[in-house]
């Protein structure tokens, strides 16, 4: 019985993703700071969604989002409006309407260059990258078929904040505003708090 456990394990195909027709087998799973990040965020779509009964969804990593340009990518997180692209039974076929990638060490090139070109090629209307370091996230906005720099949200603390400059202080705004929906604003602070942290 223990054979048959061990092969299955062996059998079993890893997680990866399709790149510019090049299969990339995916690092192993990210530490729990990431993970709680990417739940956050869940949460918080996922209450506004059910909240004010909107047709939509929201995806947690592991969901398999094929393009229509022939890349197959497993984003942190997902939110689609049109339905119709998401097979209850399998994957995401189509353009989801706003995607985020939290950074890690073995994924940040590939986050901020390649698969950020390839998100607005494929029409992507807002695209988040999270920085669990710096605690900040870089909100970009598809305009005219371009990603542009909404802003960057940062999470300081009380010896940043007073090292910055008054007219920086008085532009310090935590409520990120998700484009996608119209009444939806998320706390950064929030996406960074630890458990127990208040």
């Amino acid at each position: 019985m223990s054979n048959l456990a061990y092969d299955y394990r062996i059998e079993e195909s890893p997680p990866y993703e399709i790149i510019e027709g090049v299969k990339t087998i995916m690092s192993p799973a990210p530490n729990l700071n990431h993970g709680t990040i990417v739940g956050r965020l869940y949460f918080e779509f996922i209450n506004h969604i059910f909240k004010n009964d909107i047709d939509a969804a929201v995806f947690g990593d592991n969901t398999d989002v094929y393009l229509p340009d022939g890349n197959l990518f497993k984003p942190d997180l997902v939110v689609v409006c049109n339905l119709d692209i998401a097979d209850r039974e399998g994957a995401i076929h189509g353009v989801p309407d706003m995607v985020v990638e939290v950074l890690s060490r073995s994924t940040m090139k590939k986050d901020k260059g390649k698969k950020k070109n390839i998100y607005e090629h494929n029409g992507v209307k807002e695209y988040w990258v999270i920085n669990p370091w710096s605690k900040t996230v870089e909100v970009y906005h598809l305009i005219e078929g371009k990603f542009e720099l909404d802003n960057v949200y940062q999470v300081f603390t009380e010896k940043e904040f007073e090292r910055l400059e008054e007219n920086e202080k008085a532009e310090v705004t935590y409520d990120i505003p998700v484009s996608i929906f119209e009444d939806l604003t998320i706390d950064v602070r929030k996406i960074f708090k630890w458990w127990g942290e208040h």
